[in-house]
């Protein structure tokens, strides 16, 4: 109830009222008097009102990194008097933020308050509680009460606008799995289990009866070019001096990548060293969805670039390959002509440090295409000119 100013009054007060009283000092037992009746005042200021509902909002609740996003604090007052002396204090990764004052709040009124979160770090951020903490104008008194329950806030990776490189086949054994294509470019890919909405007439029956369960034909569309995405997650592969991340650089280059290719609505496949990203399970490629399972990759040195690659050789080869990195040295020249020679567009990004250069791409073999850049302008500049050739 008492904040630590208040404290320090209220033990001062004792102190001169005993001394005062005692020695016969009638000032001193006024001025005692005073300090005491101060606490007094300051404690009945600060005392909780019941007629105030406060709850904060994180807008947006999804935000790339770097960019401004705010907790909006909305205060009602259902009493018959003004509420003043208000200030919101917010947590942020268990961290306190800096208090934010609050504004009168009037009878039967509502105020709102708005005040920065950070969004320097990638990932889920939870925000909360908020206290809610009323005191007196001479900081003598303070009451704190918990509102709401702690949010997310979930930094996803920034990205550039890129172009989709061209393909260099009409037809492909891979494809987005649709419902909406021209039925002469859908063909059998895959079964898989029935899921509410599916066409009923994709319904497997045979395999329905010895399965157990409902089975349905998963058809791809053959008309579209197909890119295949692996982000190395292997901490080693990235040199970091003391500037920012060059991981997070890679996962923006995968990202924007990513979404350029989901946003033209062609199929997609993701890998890290870990496996597969995300299985679409039929709902073609998403940029939101792809965002979010991006924003929570972390390094992982027991998955490697090598480990990726020895999942991805096991499956159909698509059109374009994209692999970002921080080296190739990891993998050889050997490897990279194996992949250049099973697709028709492979590009190794290579993500440097800023204000440093990788050496002369001479290690990577005959038709694969290397981008060493250090940040996600550079990155637009070299794909740009890719797409144009």
């Amino acid at each position: 109830m008492l904040s630590p100013g208040g404290h320090a009054v209220l033990g001062t007060g004792v102190l001169l009222s005993g001394l005062g009283w005692g020695l016969g000092y009638p000032e001193a037992v006024d001025l005692g008097a005073a300090c005491l009746l101060a606490v007094v005042l300051a404690a009945a200021w600060a005392y909780p009102r019941q007629s105030i509902r406060a709850r904060r909002e994180v807008v947006p609740a999804k935000v790339a990194r770097g960019d401004p996003t705010e907790g909006v604090v909305v205060l009602s007052n259902t009493g018959t008097r003004t509420v003043r002396g208000l200030r919101a204090e917010d947590f942020v990764a268990g961290e306190p933020v800096y208090p934010v004052a609050l504004p009168p709040v009037p009878p039967g009124g509502q105020v709102r308050a708005r005040y920065p979160l950070p969004s320097h770090r990638r990932g889920r951020v939870p925000v909360g509680p908020m206290h809610l903490i009323r005191g007196d104008p001479l900081g003598l008194g303070r009451h704190a009460r918990v509102h709401g329950d702690i949010e997310t806030l979930l930094v996803r990776p920034r990205t550039v606008p890129l172009p989709v490189l061209p393909a260099g086949r009409t037809h492909h054994l891979e494809g987005p799995t649709s419902d909406t294509a021209q039925d002469g470019t859908l063909t059998f890919h895959s079964l898989r289990e029935y899921v509410l909405g599916d066409d009923l007439r994709r319904v497997h029956w045979k395999s329905t009866a010895r399965m157990g369960s409902m089975m349905v034909r998963r058809m791809v569309d053959v008309s579209l070019p197909v890119t295949t995405v692996v982000l190395d997650t292997d901490p080693s592969a990235y040199e970091d001096r003391g500037g920012p991340p060059v991981f997070e650089v890679a996962v923006d280059a995968a990202a924007s990548v990513a979404c350029a290719v989901a946003r033209h609505h062609f199929p997609l496949r993701f890998l890290t060293g870990a496996g597969p990203l995300d299985d679409d399970r039929g709902r073609g490629p998403d940029a939101g969805r792809i965002l979010d399972l991006l924003a929570l990759v972390e390094t992982d040195p027991g998955h490697t670039l090598a480990a990726a690659l020895d999942a991805l050789e096991r499956l159909r080869p698509t059109d374009t390959l994209v692999v970002v990195t921080g080296t190739t040295a990891t993998i050889g020249p050997n490897r990279l002509g194996r992949l250049g020679r099973r697709y028709d567009r492979v590009v190794v990004i290579r993500i440097a440090p800023a204000h440093h250069r990788h050496p002369a791409p001479s290690a990577l073999p005959p038709g694969v295409v290397g981008m060493d850049v250090t940040g996600l302008d550079e990155l637009g500049v070299a794909w740009r000119a890719e797409a144009q050739r």
